[in-house]
């Protein structure tokens, strides 16, 4: 019988592969962890610092430098650091060197809520975000009758503000009512701007800037103590 050396070779070097691959992943896993490395997205640590996430990443209250590769579980250390308050997004990995590689990407903060003795955020996906020691955000003050049900309606009022190039540089503080209407303070101008209620926010808003046009324009603008967007289509003024 004739022997076909060839599928021999072939099954002799498809067990070589094997060996080595085995061999090789076997001696990875047994390589222990030589740094701890961290990276914001941001390029900065803002909100959080690396203690912060350091605390976060031991597992069982032991370090994790110097242990073995093949004891880290790389899923509850993100599930770890994603349950911190200051995280949108992380990813936690081991790379070829030996280090623990982790990237985080912080959550975005677009107002702070003052009210009572409260203080904290409110991110760009409408969650409530907590102040930081480390950081604080230059972000619209929003003050006044506020509770955390109206992190949507302060959302959606921000959000417009904030991709108006006009109003993002002009409103610099807001104020909520008892009777769930909005006061706007802004930056040019002593008369504060009553805005009321949210619906036809953007019609309110073209009226605004095309007051704004014309009073600035003219040099009128600090004759007025309050300007009311609350009727229908027109900006109603009270003189000084």
């Amino acid at each position: 019988m004739k022997i076909n050396w060839t599928y021999i070779k072939g099954f002799l070097l498809l067990a070589l592969v094997m060996f080595l691959f085995g061999f090789s992943n076997e001696r990875n896993s047994a390589k222990k962890i030589d740094a701890i490395k961290i990276e914001f997205e941001e390029g900065n640590n803002l909100f959080m610092d690396y203690q912060m996430v350091n605390k976060l990443l031991i597992q069982n209250e032991e370090q994790l430098k110097n242990k073995p590769k093949s004891v880290i579980d790389l899923h509850k250390l993100e599930v770890n650091i994603l349950s911190h308050p200051m995280v949108a997004h992380a990813s936690v990995y081991l790379t070829v060197d030996g280090s623990l590689k982790t990237k985080i990407k912080q959550r975005t903060p677009i107002a702070r809520i003052l009210t009572g003795n409260k203080s904290y955020y409110i991110d760009s996906q409408a969650k409530i975000m907590p102040l930081s020691k480390n950081h604080s955000a230059r972000v619209l003050l929003v003050s006044g009758s506020v509770s955390e049900e109206d992190n949507s309606e302060i959302h959606y009022l921000v959000s417009a503000i904030l991709s108006d190039d006009f109003l993002r540089k002009q409103i610099v503080g807001i104020k909520k009512t008892p009777q769930n209407e909005y006061i706007l303070k802004p930056r040019v101008g002593e008369h504060n701007i009553v805005l009321g209620k949210l619906n036809n926010l953007l019609v309110k808003f073209k009226n605004l800037k095309s007051f704004y046009n014309k009073t600035m324009g003219d040099k009128t603008i600090n004759n007025y103590s309050t300007l009311n967007l609350k009727y229908n289509n027109q900006v109603v003024c009270t003189k000084k």
